[in-house]
């Protein structure tokens, strides 16, 4: 997936990692394990051996290590295990993850250049062991003053766009020190600089991220102020360009001594108090503050000094030290929107919550008003499209000079409140005239969801509510008070058939983006572009239409090839002209890849529609370009259809090789609508891009892998989806192990079942209530009691004491008895996730080993919620396949050749769906993964 950020996209999210290198822990072990009515014996160890692959922090750190560097006494046989240490997987798993990446890549503001951004395989775990204070729902690297374990790119190359389409040689960015660690890199408004920040090693450690700036046309990098004692604070911001040729930098203060040293003893007891009887009810968020101490260092680390630096070397502090989190320039550079935090700070909610004060300043940093002062928000209803009370979403308007636009709740910010309208969007100059009111802009019944500017005649604005999943586009003209707001589109947002596509947004001249408008020759009519993903039943067919925002006409002027590639519109190329885009001078960056082929960027340009091919990356695992993939459709005993993405190894010929052994990796979804859960999603031409914990490893093992197996859990009408959740999990789960079965590609007795986070609560559930269709699971950094989750849990808006019944059939915790087939459990030790605490895993393998289930838990010392260290991933990796080798792949059992092994599933599905109360209106689920897992 291609991700933007300001003006850069990136082919892949980067690896988290921190720094510093204290010694390297072992994964605590925790095995039980059972044969055939023998007693059971346990053991824990929690060894501490040295890495795996120690990286330097120069050129060793591009690669994460590789296996040469391994110490010879690390086994990397995935069928031993004496409880210690870090393992590596089998070479043909290993030398896929270890495999260098692509650059990320950012074109310049005039789109003559693209910046390279190179970047490291998998961090070492000395990275993530580094000290680390977490505070209000922030991880901090206290030596650094930044977010721990940040990513970074070990260097930069700029590549001149020329006519032609190809790329200049590189120009390396000269001047970075040896090993430095870059970060938010920016380029100027005018494109002749570029911004960046560098950490370099100093005795084993990162030192404080200092800003450099860079000459775009010499290469040539420097530091930004002449002074070495002025350091970064990114705890919130880094640093924005004011202008061309001026930064305003968030700095740590120069007058900040040593941090507050924790008293001995403790001023008094910590007390928590309701004594108004005040309702607030709040999700399992995890590392808030928890005494005064706590509250201090918040402050201590996130406090900044604001200084405005020009190239030239002057630089000037603005403002009071605050816990600025961020600041936002004007469209027209005049102003500046200043948000900031404030006491009295919270126990039991994130610093997102902290009372909060926004302000608008000069470009020279004079203050000028305050917009308003939000009080803490402890009290935020849990259901679905709550909000925060008072001014929430301000911003400058993108087509506009200092103009302010925000939008305030009517409802009190809780979504159970029925009112008419829900949301009003407000607007103001940034220096109203005395006695001004705001300009109410629109009025909405849904919640507001954003705006996407164009200028005083269109702008489009986004409402939706969950709850029915209804999203409504409204055509606005913002200068035209005569001009009746209308619908433009009205729909499911859960339709992805009747999805028309995204406006697509040029650049100005200021450096912001609007809504394109396109002319076409002898023609009045205002065009604007539409970018789609083009869901159909055969799969994405991504496309362009050029769309007549007045009589509602669309002309498809371009799509996806559909037979062979997938191809994607990724950027507009032809918006660094002020006005109106002609439709003869069209250019649009794109996308292509195909099941074999990785992702390649092309540019389109019209009238003639020449295509040209501006990069050429390698296959990132050679070893797997002919892999067999397919998207395979079948139906739920209840009549919806379904689809996975079925996956065999290259040179499998089911003929000749028969059924193979089979991992079944997926994640549950929630619809309102059968209609909506059959719908397809994906393309059968997408490359298959295998992440460093991918499913599609096993894949040089020599298993069929079905990866992202739907699985719907609808709640229709005024029915929850969780009502019926083991019920529906169950048969979804039945429908596509009958499918791969009966294509003779899986054996039957020989399918694994994996997933993390909810995927990791499914397949526990799945092992609980289906034991009948898998050999084994592997569940990671899962949930498995929802009643240590009580005040709600993905989209779940009920709380424990309103559905008890619910939280108690989907818990697996509660079913621990049932689980008789073996199950793996991983989980990071430091997991940040809300809801996913890692004691979930110790009390579920405690209740696992209490029935004398074959278990084993995994617990990876300084791993979060997903893995990133390589010896933590590589281990992983190496408990996985050997789990696979030896509960998966070996398996056999009397069902193996009975005839009647598809009837015996549904027969015992139904008796789930009895025994768990399928239909009881008290049950329900809510599965949403709301982070994208590095």
């Amino acid at each position: 997936m291609i991700r933007f950020h300001r003006v850069c996209f990136h082919r892949a999210s980067l690896s988290p990692l921190c720094h510093l290198s204290p010694p390297s822990a072992s994964p605590k072990l925790s095995t039980l394990r059972c044969a055939r009515g023998r007693r059971f014996m346990t053991s824990r160890s929690a060894s501490r051996l040295s890495c795996l692959a120690p990286v330097s922090p120069g050129g060793g750190e591009d690669g994460g290590g590789s296996s040469s560097n391994v110490s010879a006494s690390v086994s990397a046989t995935a069928t031993e295990d004496d409880g210690t240490g870090y393992r590596l997987p089998p070479p043909e798993i290993r030398d896929i993850v270890d495999a260098p990446p692509v650059p990320a890549l950012s074109f310049s503001p005039h789109r003559d250049k693209i910046l390279f951004l190179k970047r490291r395989a998998l961090p070492p775990l000395a990275d993530l062991a580094r000290p680390e204070e977490k505070l209000a729902g922030v991880r901090i690297d206290g030596y650094c003053n930044t977010r721990s374990r940040m990513s970074f790119y070990t260097g930069l190359g700029i590549h001149q766009l020329l006519p032609d389409g190809t790329l200049s040689p590189e120009k390396e960015i000269t001047g970075i020190p040896d090993g430095g660690k870059i970060n938010y890199v920016t380029w100027s408004n005018d494109g002749k600089h570029m911004a960046f920040s560098i950490r370099i090693d100093e005795d084993g450690n990162s030192s404080k991220p200092i800003v450099w700036v860079a000459d775009v046309e010499t290469g040539e990098a420097r530091p930004l102020f002449k002074s070495e004692d002025i350091y970064l604070n990114t705890i919130f911001e880094s640093f924005v360009w004011i202008d061309d040729s001026t930064l305003l930098v968030s700095t740590i203060p120069s007058s900040r001594g040593e941090p507050p040293k924790k008293p001995l003893v403790p001023p008094g007891p910590k007390t928590l108090s309701n004594e108004k009887s005040d309702v607030v009810q709040v999700r399992t968020f995890q590392d808030l503050l928890k005494d005064e101490y706590d509250a201090d260092l918040f402050d201590y680390y996130a406090t900044s000094q604001l200084v405005l630096a020009s190239l030239d070397g002057t630089a000037k502090e603005v403002g009071p030290p605050a816990v600025y989190t961020s600041l936002d320039p004007s469209t027209d550079h005049k102003y500046l929107l200043v948000s900031s935090l404030h006491r009295p700070y919270s126990f039991i909610v994130p610093c997102g919550r902290f009372p909060k004060k926004v302000e608008v300043w000069t470009a020279d940093g004079k203050f000028v008003r305050q917009l308003c002062d939000l009080p803490l928000a402890e009290d935020i209803p849990i259901a679905s499209n709550s909000v925060r009370k008072g001014m929430r979403s301000i911003n400058w308007r993108a087509d506009k000079p200092s103009t302010l636009y925000w939008a305030e709740t009517q409802d009190g910010g809780d979504a159970k409140v029925e009112v008419s309208p829900r949301d009003i969007v407000y607007m103001q100059s940034a220096e109203p005239l005395a006695g001004e009111e705001p300009e109410v802009l629109h009025k909405l019944d849904l919640r507001y969801g954003g705006i996407s500017w164009c200028d005083d005649t269109l702008a489009l604005v986004y409402e939706s509510w969950y709850k029915t999943r209804r999203t409504r586009t409204w055509v606005i003209s913002p200068g035209s008070n005569d001009v009746s707001p209308r619908i433009l589109f009205d729909r499911s947002s859960e339709d992805v058939y009747s999805d028309p596509g995204s406006t697509m947004l040029r650049r100005t001249a200021a450096g912001a983006y609007v809504i394109a408008k396109i002319k076409k020759e002898n023609d009045e009519s205002t065009y604007v572009l539409l970018n789609g993903r083009g869901a159909t039943p055969q799969g994405n067919v991504p496309f362009l239409d050029l769309f007549d925002i007045n009589t509602g006409n669309k002309e498809r002027i371009w799509e996806s090839d559909k037979e062979k590639y997938y191809e994607r519109v990724v950027a507009l190329m032809s918006d660094q002209k002020e006005g109106d885009l002609r439709m003869e001078e069209l250019k649009i960056l794109t996308s292509k890849e195909s099941k074999t082929e990785n992702t390649q960027y092309f540019l389109q340009l019209w009238p003639d529609r020449k295509v040209q091919q501006i990069t050429n990356f390698p296959h990132p695992y050679p070893q797997l370009a002919s892999l067999q993939k397919e998207m395979i459709r079948y139906q739920r005993k209840d009549g919806v259809q379904l689809t996975a993405t079925l996956y065999l190894p290259p040179g499998y010929d089911p003929s000749k090789d028969g059924p193979l052994p089979c991992l079944f990796w997926s994640y549950p979804g929630e619809f309102k609508s059968k209609d909506a859960a059959s719908q397809v999603r994906g393309s059968p031409n997408e490359f298959a891009g295998i992440g460093s914990t991918s499913a599609l490893l096993w894949l040089a093992r020599r298993f069929a892998i079905l990866s992202g197996p739907t699985i719907p859990i609808i709640g229709e009408g005024d029915e929850e989806a969780n009502d019926r959740y083991v019920e529906q999990l169950v048969a979804s789960a039945e429908a596509a192990v009958d499918e791969v079965v009966r294509r003779g590609v899986a054996h039957p007795s020989k399918i694994a079942v994996g997933g993390h986070s909810y995927g990791a609560f499914m397949t526990a559930n799945l092992l609980a209530h289906a034991p009948q269709l898998f050999s084994c699971g592997i569940a990671r950094s899962g949930a498995y009691n929802r009643t240590l989750t009580p005040f709600g849990f993905q989209n779940e808006d009920r709380t424990l004491w309103e559905a008890t019944n619910v939280y108690v059939e989907m818990s697996p915790f509660m079913s621990a008895d049932k689980i008789k087939k073996p199950i793996l459990l991983i989980h990071g030790e430091e997991d940040n996730n809300p809801g996913t605490l890692t004691m979930q895993s110790d009390r579920f393998f405690n209740a696992l080993k209490g029935h004398g289930a074959l278990c084993r838990l995994v617990i990876l010392p300084h791993e979060s919620h997903g893995y990133s260290a390589r010896e933590s991933i590589m281990h992983v990796l190496w408990e996985t396949d050997r789990w696979l080798q030896k509960y998966c792949v070996p398996n056999t059992s009397d069902a193996d050749s009975s005839p009647d092994q598809s009837k015996e599933r549904s027969d015992s599905a139904d008796r789930v769906g009895t025994a768990t109360g399928g239909g009881n209106p008290e049950f329900e689920d809510h599965s949403k993964l709301r982070r994208s897992l590095l």
